[in-house]
Formats: structure tokens, sequence, C-alpha cells
């Protein structure tokens, strides 16, 4: 198995598994550049593995990327604790994967209101939860890679899932619906029509915004549609022209992306039924929106 495994070299080994490790990464640590130094350290590192000892290149691959990551998220976490105003992780911008193995990597929960939810679980948590209900790992698997037992492994499973998904709302609305969703919300906001923002929004609607300390935004969450629609109907009147909007994708969904004096101000991204909007996640934090172009073919 190992002459078969390193057939390629071991550049081209890791470069078949590269959108894997990332993936974990990234979902583990919340950023984009966390997630790319980890995959570039397991890089180092599986250079100078022994090759005796590596009875697999994904297992082994993994379970280094998985223990980096949960290193670093321990590092940050007093940093995160200590940041202004809510933290939100660092959208991943751009359209589908090129590749069939990366659109399948990063289609699978990775939407910014997933992403927020993983920010409850401690970092052992995460990365059991991540490994179990999202990259299909067995609990021997998992086991290996924590350095606990099966046992529990299992009971830390179900302790993350217990804390995540009974505050997940699960649903399955088509591309379509939320560009629709979206273009609504900034034709009401922009024509200053409260009435028709407000019914594009659920009862128990929140707003989760991200600046960081750096730019003006609310240091707490945001509930009810009343009070949002207000918010971004001063924003409408105060900035008027000066703003431009962009639908993209944003974490493997359509956001919302808008340019003052065409220079990203803000990434939007959404979680709806198909018919109301039921959360927003706003990032204004601009080392969060390094990842986007000025202004280039946006609508208004």
């Amino acid at each position: 198995m190992v002459a078969m495994e390193y057939a390629g070299g071991r550049s081209a080994v890791f470069e078949q598994l590269r959108h894997r490790l990332f993936s974990i990464a990234y979902r583990m640590t919340g950023t984009r550049a966390d997630a790319e130094d980890v995959v570039q350290e397991a890089y180092l590192r599986w250079h100078q593995a022994d090759a005796g000892e590596v009875r697999s290149a994904e297992a082994w691959l993994v379970s280094v990327v998985t223990r980096l990551a949960i290193d670093r998220l321990r590092k940050v976490s007093a940093e995160r604790r200590a940041y202004t105003g809510p933290w939100l992780p660092e959208p991943i911008f751009g359209g589908p994967p090129r590749s069939p193995e990366e659109q399948l990597e990063l289609a699978s929960d990775l939407s910014m209101a997933f992403m927020a939810l993983l920010e409850r679980l401690a970092p052992v948590e995460r990365a059991a939860f991540l490994l179990h209900d999202v990259f299909d790992c067995d609990y021997p698997e998992i086991a290996r890679v924590l350095g606990k037992s099966e046992a529990a492994c299992r009971q830390t499973v179900h302790r993350a899932r217990q804390r995540v998904r009974s505050d997940r709302r699960r649903f399955h609305a088509g591309e379509e619906d939320r560009r629709r969703l979206i273009e609504k919300f900034v034709e009401a906001a922009g024509a200053g029509d409260e009435a028709t923002l407000l019914s594009l929004f659920a009862e128990d609607v929140t707003l989760t915004s991200d600046g960081g300390g750096v730019v003006p935004a609310a240091r707490k969450v945001v509930r009810g549609p009343r009070r949002i629609a207000r918010l971004y109907l001063v924003l409408a009147r105060r900035l008027g022209g000066r703003l431009r909007h962009s639908i993209l994708q944003i974490n493997g969904e359509p956001g919302l992306v808008n340019y003052l004096d065409g220079v990203p101000f803000s990434a939007m991204s959404f979680e709806t039924d198909g018919r109301s909007i039921l959360a927003v996640y706003n990032i204004l934090n601009p080392e969060k929106l390094k990842g986007l172009r000025p202004l280039e073919g946006a609508t208004d």
C-alpha cells in the first residue's frame, strides 16, 4: 500500500488531497489564512515523514491537519473572546469550484450560518463533530486522530451535535429563491420601502455584524424585523448613490457584496427558507474582505 500511495511522488499525493485538507482546516479555524497556514505546515511535515510509518496518506494527513487546526484554534480563542462585537468567520468568495473534488468538499455544510454555529464548540468538540458529521470519518479513525477512546469520541460528537444541530434550521432553499430575496432586499432598501423590507423578514430574524472594532457595526446581535429594516433604510439614505451592490457566491451560497465608492464595504450572507430571511450575517471588517476586488460590473 505504501508503494502505491507514493507512486506519484509525495507532492502529487499531497495535491490530490489538498482540497479535503483545506476544507477541514477552514471549517476548524474559520479563516482562509489560518487554514492555508495549517495546510502548508502539514505539507512540510508530510515531506519529512518516514514513509515506513505511513499506512495511508489520507489518514496521516487528515490527522496532522486536524491536530494543527486544534492547536491553532486554541491559540486564537483568547483573541476571539476579546474581539470587539461578534466574531464571524472569514468568508470564501467566488463561483463554484472548478474540480468536482473541490466542489464536493466545499459544498457540504459551508454556509456562514453553519460556520457561525461551529464557533460555540471547543476545539476538540469541533474536530470530532466535523470529522464525523461532515467528512464521514468513522469513530476508530476519529479516536486515532484525537488520541481518545472510541467511546469518548462518540460522547464528544453527541454533545457537539446537540449544541449545533439543535439550533440549526434545516432548509433547502434553491439558488433562484435566494437571489430573488436578495434582489428584493436591495430594491426595497434603496427605495426606502419599509413595508416591503419588513415583509421579507421572519418575525424572529437576527442580524449579526462583524466590524472588528475597525469600522462602525452593531456590537450585539440585532433582533426583529423593524429594527433591522430601519438600520438598512438609514444606511441607504445616508450613503445614497455612493453604494453599489453585487450578488456573489459567499461560502457556496448567493450573498450580497456592497461597495462604497467602488471599494468593498460589506459582505452579507442570508439564512432563508426560500420565502423569508431568517438571519443576516454582515461582515464589515476590512481584513475579512481582502478576497474581494474593487467594483467591477456591480449593479445598482
